[in-house]
């Protein structure tokens, strides 16, 4: 499969995968469609805006092309040609964006654009605090564009997890385990855990074991939501995995 051809929150009136949801949003006279729409652009502004800035963009411009790249991909029905089969949605984003990029006329037609269009809603303070994050030795911006998807994508894992919880009633459970599931289980973290939840460490233990379980059953089906072929699942995992080591 080739990076060169080219991540959810499953709402109720769309597909919950990825391309499922580009099937939806090249739909525009379904009433669906605009749902897809921005349920699509909020998960991923972020991935397009830091590979924008990583290209030496100043923070307005990075937002007006982060903008424009979504014009440009709603114009052109470039979602409705999108093909699973041909690569995976990160890639496919990400090759769409260079080339628009490449190929952009003047700055200002980012400002004749989006009268009565679809817009997504960029947080400039929220954009440049996240971006302020990012590694500032030379990674390449195609790196730091896997890695804010890697980071983007494991963000929505803990809201699905959270939301489970919360649905339970069992919110301040949640936030105790989660900050446990990288932890090694020989650091006595688990005792104090169990103090302050009233539950024996053994059922802490057995708790931390169950949501990274079920971390791990979530994060395949993120994955698998954006490659055209379930075998590829965990390469794509390595892959992302090994972006957030640089």
């Amino acid at each position: 499969m080739s990076e060169t051809q080219t991540d959810s929150h499953a709402g109720s009136l769309f597909p919950t995968t990825q391309w499922g949801r580009l099937c939806a949003a090249s739909r525009r006279d379904a009433p669906e469609a605009r749902e897809a729409l921005s349920g699509l652009c909020q998960a991923y502004w972020y991935p397009i805006y830091a590979y924008i800035r990583h290209r030496r963009y100043p923070p307005d411009q990075a937002r007006d092309l982060t903008q424009d790249f979504f014009i440009y991909v709603l114009e052109r029905d470039l979602f409705a040609k999108a093909d699973p089969a041909r690569g995976r949605f990160r890639a496919f984003l990400r090759t769409i964006c260079a080339r628009q990029l490449a190929a952009r006329r003047d700055h200002e037609t980012a400002a004749k654009r989006g009268g009565g269009r679809f817009l997504i809603s960029i947080d400039p303070c929220d954009a440049e605090h996240r971006y302020a994050l990012e590694p500032a030795h030379g990674m390449t911006p195609e790196r730091i564009f896997d890695r804010t998807w890697a980071l983007t994508l494991l963000d929505r894992i803990v809201e699905r997890l959270r939301r489970e919880y919360d649905d339970a009633g069992r919110s301040a459970k949640f936030e105790e385990l989660i900050a446990q599931l990288t932890r090694d289980p020989a650091s006595g973290a688990y005792a104090e855990v169990a103090g302050r939840l009233g539950m024996t460490e053994g059922n802490v233990r057995v708790a931390v074991h169950r949501l990274r379980r079920r971390y791990g059953v979530m994060l395949r089906e993120e994955i698998a939501a954006t490659v055209g072929d379930a075998t590829e699942v965990e390469d794509e995992i390595r892959t992302l995995f090994a972006a957030l080591e640089d």
